[in-house]
């Protein structure tokens, strides 16, 4: 069966991640992290050890903790004032430290195989508040990424097929 045929709480972390997995070295600097974040345009991304077990997440929240607790002082605009500027965006990333993204990323990652269905997969992204959970393999490594996004994603398509079968 393919992911259109297969009933919306029958689909799996499978069906439903990403492959292309972006990850973050645990040693590398929160700086390159932020960074390599960026330009990926992803707001999170698994950290891993030298070998490749996930360890820990490094997400936006993360990065708005450091610059809500340790970051950079304001900017100032002309005239000395301190500049205003929006709670979501995250200005002073190039003033971010070179200490290892260990220190910054979240520990207590909410991982699962890619056997665990969607129902699954969202009561844990509601409950725990997050954004992504990772799938790992039997060595822990990360094979993909479940989103948010991705389960609306399957919603949608779900809601499209059922649409243009009259239902």
């Amino acid at each position: 069966m393919t992911t259109l045929e297969t009933p919306l709480l029958e689909l799996t972390a499978e069906d439903l991640m990403s492959r292309d997995v972006l990850v973050i070295s645990q040693h590398m600097s929160l700086k390159a992290a932020a960074h390599l974040l960026a330009q990926a345009q992803v707001s999170g991304a698994p950290v891993v050890d030298e070998e490749g077990r996930c360890v820990g997440v490094l997400s936006a929240a993360d990065l708005i903790h450091w610059v809500d607790h340790e970051g950079p002082p304001p900017k100032r605009c002309q005239g000395g004032e301190t500049c205003a500027c929006c709670d979501w965006q995250l200005d002073g990333l190039d003033d971010a430290p070179d200490d290892e993204v260990s220190r910054y990323m979240t520990t207590n990652v909410v991982a699962t195989g890619p056997e665990t269905r969607v129902g699954e997969l969202a009561r844990w992204m509601r409950d725990a508040h997050i954004h992504r959970i990772v799938i790992v393999d039997e060595r822990r490594r990360p094979v993909g990424v479940v989103s948010g996004m991705d389960v609306l994603a399957a919603v949608a398509r779900l809601d499209c097929l059922q649409e243009a079968e009259g239902l």
